[in-house]
């Protein structure tokens, strides 16, 4: 494990570094999309900043609604404590108010959003396996489990875990690639339930796995969480079918769709 490493005498979190490659990611993924369906590519760039900030926000006011009993005030502006789903709250609101002033609320955008989170997670996950921060699963002796006796929170000596970082990173990762896959096959809207099912089915399933204490029913918080996303999803998917009698866009439509896309991408200026 590598919680961090030292670039040019500085000393960097590789946590925070895969962080921002998560966001960079992301950017770029918002770009492509924003040329393809003829919208300003940087606008991009507005909105991985405005997702940041917000889910930055987000995260660390989770974190500290959650763990509010310990916390001193000098911890409040510390650098550990974030998570996911604060974050994924924060930066919607921010990046609902962000659409609104550009007059951009629309299925476009959740569509962007879809493929967009899973592949920020997927890679996220990559940071929490490498810096070894805790988000690994419970003791296993299987063939591929591991020790973090070096990470940011280690386990003890001789102990071995699930890799579930691995195991979201990989999940995660096959989600985001589909979904892009689908733009412009589904009907607008359906990327995004997508990502609510996929990911709130990975997020379920692999808290079995983890370290998290049961808050109800048997079930972790982020199990519940992911439950009302998924619930989300599919009750998004059910009005979809019920409207249109199919998720898919018809084939005309659909070829009709990406030709347009090629098109504006061809007509992009290239790089000298």
């Amino acid at each position: 494990m590598k919680p961090e490493i030292t670039v040019l005498g500085l000393s960097v979190k590789t946590f925070g570094l895969f962080f921002a490659l998560n966001f960079a990611a992301w950017g770029l993924l918002a770009a492509r999309r924003l040329k393809e369906l003829g919208r300003p590519a940087d606008w991009a760039y507005e909105m991985v900043t405005v997702a940041l900030i917000g889910g930055l926000v987000g995260a660390r006011g989770y974190y500290l609604i959650q763990n509010h009993d310990a916390m001193s005030l000098g911890d409040i502006f510390g650098g550990s404590g974030l998570i996911w789903y604060g974050g994924l709250a924060g930066g919607t609101i921010a990046m609902l108010f962000w659409a609104y002033r550009k007059d951009f609320l629309s299925l476009d955008l959740v569509d962007i959003a879809g493929p967009g989170l899973a592949l920020g997670y997927a890679i996220g996950r990559i940071g929490c396996q490498i810096s070894g921060d805790g988000d690994y699963g419970k003791p296993w002796d299987g063939p591929w489990a591991m020790g973090y006796p070096n990470g940011t929170v280690p386990t003890e000596p001789g102990v071995t875990v699930h890799p579930t970082p691995i195991y979201e990173t990989l999940t995660m990762g096959l989600l985001a690639f589909a979904l892009w896959q689908l733009r412009d096959r589904v009907r607008p809207g359906l990327l995004f339930a997508g990502y609510l099912i996929g990911g709130g089915l990975e997020r379920f399933l692999v808290e079995f796995l983890r370290r998290n204490e049961d808050v109800a029913l048997g079930l972790t918080a982020a199990q519940l969480e992911s439950l009302s996303l998924l619930v989300i999803g599919l009750v998004w998917v059910a009005v979809v079918k019920r409207k249109h009698g199919s998720l898919w866009l018809p084939r005309e439509q659909a070829d009709a769709a990406v030709a347009t896309r090629v098109e504006r991408l061809a007509a992009q200026p290239q790089p000298a």
